[in-house]
């Protein structure tokens, strides 16, 4: 009797991806470093306008705008600290325009003054393009 062999299964090879993984993950990273660093950016430098002063009629009222060395005007006029006391009496809210390069003690010192105690005080600030802070 002839011996019978069974028969072999050929197990299929599964096709490896896991080089298709790296291969594809790689050139994505080849992508990403390149267009990050090939952007288009204009040549020449780019300066935006910005307002130096303000019109005064269009901020809202009324607006202490506290100006370098200590220069303060209520709503367009020149004012020292006892017309600004006698300005603000009969106010609830006051608008406070600073610079933003104005340090914070001179901004403290100005709110804590007595004249202040009953107000509401909201910082008016002017947002720029392209800069996140404003003043």
């Amino acid at each position: 009797m002839a011996i019978r062999h069974i028969p072999r299964t050929h197990k299929k090879q599964q096709p490896d991806i896991s080089l298709a993984i790296v291969n594809i993950v790689l050139l994505l990273i080849f992508f990403f470093l390149v267009t990050g660093r090939l952007t288009n950016a204009p040549t020449f430098a780019v300066e935006l306008s910005e307002t130096a002063d303000l019109p005064v009629d269009h901020l809202p009222k009324p607006i202490l705008v506290l100006e370098p060395e200590g220069v303060m005007m209520l709503d367009g006029e020149l004012v020292d600290d006892v017309q600004l006391a006698n300005g603000v009496a009969d106010q609830t809210v006051l608008h406070l325009l600073i610079d933003r390069n104005e340090s914070a003690q001179s901004l403290i010192d100005i709110l804590g003054k007595p004249e202040f105690a009953h107000l509401e005080i909201r910082l008016v600030t002017v947002h720029r393009s392209g800069e996140g802070g404003g003043s």
